[in-house]
């Protein structure tokens, strides 16, 4: 075998071992490392979310200067569903994949949920 064969051997296995550590292992670190505050950020802006909405039914239904308080102080609230949306696209972009991100998501519902009538509640949004 020639040196020059071996070197390229060499090579190619450090390259497929490279791309294995990033296709594979890099993913279920980052995805380790930041699923409590994803799970976190994702409950917290579904509950803002759900309040930004009622805020906003509220001042259409019955406009009052408390109304409009409430509806300035959950506009604010929204922030932290752009916290949210920055760590989502972060852990993407080191190779965790839409559907792993979904488990890690429906995982924190079922833990924060203490009945059916809860969970349901929690993805209805009523008018």
């Amino acid at each position: 075998m020639s040196k020059g064969y071996r070197i390229a051997n060499v090579i190619a296995v450090a390259l497929v071992f490279a791309y294995g550590v990033k296709e594979y292992v890099v993913p279920h670190i980052v995805l380790a490392s930041h699923k409590e505050e994803y799970q976190s950020l994702m409950f917290q802006c579904d509950h803002v979310m759900r309040e930004h909405f009622i805020a906003k039914q509220q001042v259409l239904v019955e406009p009052s200067e408390m109304a409009i308080k409430n509806l300035d102080a959950s506009e604010v609230s929204l922030l932290t569903c752009h916290n949210y949306d920055k760590l989502r696209k972060k852990i993407l972009s080191f190779g965790v994949s839409e559907p792993q991100l979904s488990m890690v998501g429906l995982e924190v519902m079922e833990e924060k949920m203490t009945d059916v009538r809860r969970f349901v509640e929690t993805h209805e949004i009523r008018y």
